[in-house]
């Protein structure tokens, strides 16, 4: 038989859609473009990414009406019943439970069936390990570390679809990325819904881990994809200064920069401390680039509030912003507040960061030109044709070379900001 799987949201959607692939690949499937079972992978982070998720599983219901349509994931853990009646899917599973997808498979072709397997109790689940997984050719990998998220900001679903924190066996983890870089991957990204919460579960730190995945023998880059003040320790800060392959970039969600939203987002820090973790870390790593995540149009953001969070973000002088106007989520806390903020006042502080956004990162890059840097060349740039690939910084660097050059590390001059 022949499949086909479909990945909506995050990085750790994509290395769970993997795991499942490898399921697949095991038991004798191939993949394909015409395929007798469709895979959807959704997510429930915002309500367009809702809307997304079921805009896909009808169109591959309606593109493919005699394969076997699966849904799995962050909006199918809240909505199966609805997605099995109104969407076209025949296996629903939820955030846990990807192990069975098999056993599903084969339940349904003989019994013709509509299956749901989801674990309402997410608040208890155990963590489950897809153990080393074959990845599609690249030269970055993703490994997921941890799942679940114990924060409960007044905006977010994701501990109520992803369960509570809980981490990975560390062996697990580095004979993953041992495997993976013995079958040449370069970089090595590390994610799972709240990364830097791994350990708490099982009296571990997640620095610990860290120096231990920098020792592995061979391994050129490793990147964190997102980390919260609050987790970047003193002994994190020593590994930025002592080893030269964890990248020279951080992603360190910011949401708000005005001290009253991030309050009602239930935000578990505050300005003072992100700035004050922010310049510790630049005493060790002066040129790093730190990215961020921001929300406008959090109930009741007043234009001053807004303001604060525009003069913050100067501030601290991001490299790049991630810019998200505030969606509400039916169950969460704030989108039963009041005052709302209308969507044209939302849509315009979006332009307004975005534009802050290509400022800073002009900024940033600008320091480059004419430097030496690094990058991994990993694909071919579709506006230009050209090879391009990421530096330690994140920086995008294009260069005219031919494909034999795919999953090397090369030596250029930073010349154009992309």
């Amino acid at each position: 038989m022949k499949f086909k799987i479909v990945t909506l949201g995050c990085k750790v959607n994509g290395y769970e859609s993997n795991a499942v692939r490898e399921q697949f690949l095991l038991h004798g499937f191939i993949e394909d473009k015409n395929p007798d079972v469709v895979v959807i992978n959704t997510c429930s982070v915002t309500s367009v990414a809702d809307q997304k998720s079921r805009q896909h599983i009808r169109k591959y219901h309606r593109d493919f009406p005699n394969a076997i349509i699966v849904v799995m994931g962050c909006y199918s853990q809240k909505n199966a019943e609805y997605i099995l009646s109104n969407c076209g899917a025949h296996i629903v599973l939820g955030t846990s439970g990807r192990n069975t997808i098999m056993q599903c498979l084969n339940e349904y072709i003989s019994t013709k069936v509509k299956i749901i397997n989801i674990n309402n109790d997410v608040r208890h689940l155990s963590y489950e390990d897809f153990n080393v997984i074959a990845l599609p050719k690249s030269t970055r990998a993703y490994v997921k570390i941890q799942d679940g998220c114990n924060n409960f900001c007044s905006y977010c679903t994701i501990p109520y679809t992803r369960g509570q924190s809980r981490s990975r066996n560390r062996l697990s983890i580095i004979n993953e990325i041992k495997t993976l870089v013995k079958n040449g991957y370069k970089e090595i990204v590390i994610t799972g819904i709240h990364t830097a919460h791994y350990g708490l579960d099982i009296k571990e730190k997640f620095s610990d881990l860290m120096e231990e995945i920098l020792n592995i023998e061979g391994l050129y880059r490793v990147r964190v994809s997102s980390i919260e003040e609050s987790e970047i320790d003193d002994h994190f800060i020593e590994l930025l200064a002592k080893y030269k392959n964890i990248a020279n970039h951080l992603h360190m969600p910011l949401q708000s920069g005005s001290p009253t939203v991030l309050k009602r987002m239930h935000r578990k820090y505050n300005v003072e401390d992100f700035i004050a973790k922010v310049n510790k870390i630049r005493v060790v790593k002066p040129d790093i680039a730190i990215t961020t995540d921001v929300i406008v149009g959090f109930p009741g953001e007043s234009e001053e509030e807004f303001l604060e969070t525009y003069e913050f973000i100067k501030k601290v002088g991001f490299s790049e912003l991630h810019v998200f106007p505030f969606s509400a989520r039916e169950g969460t806390l704030a989108a039963n507040m009041d005052n709302q903020v209308d969507e044209k006042i939302k849509a315009q502080r979006v332009q307004k960061l975005i534009e802050l956004s290509n400022e800073l990162h002009h900024q940033y890059a600008s320091k480059f030109i004419g430097k030496e840097v690094e990058v991994i060349l990993e694909e071919r740039n579709r506006k230009t044709s050209l090879l391009s690939g990421f530096t330690s910084n994140y920086l995008r660097v294009s260069v005219d070379l031919p494909d034999s050059y795919k999953g090397k590390i090369y030596k250029t001059i930073y010349e154009v900001i992309e």
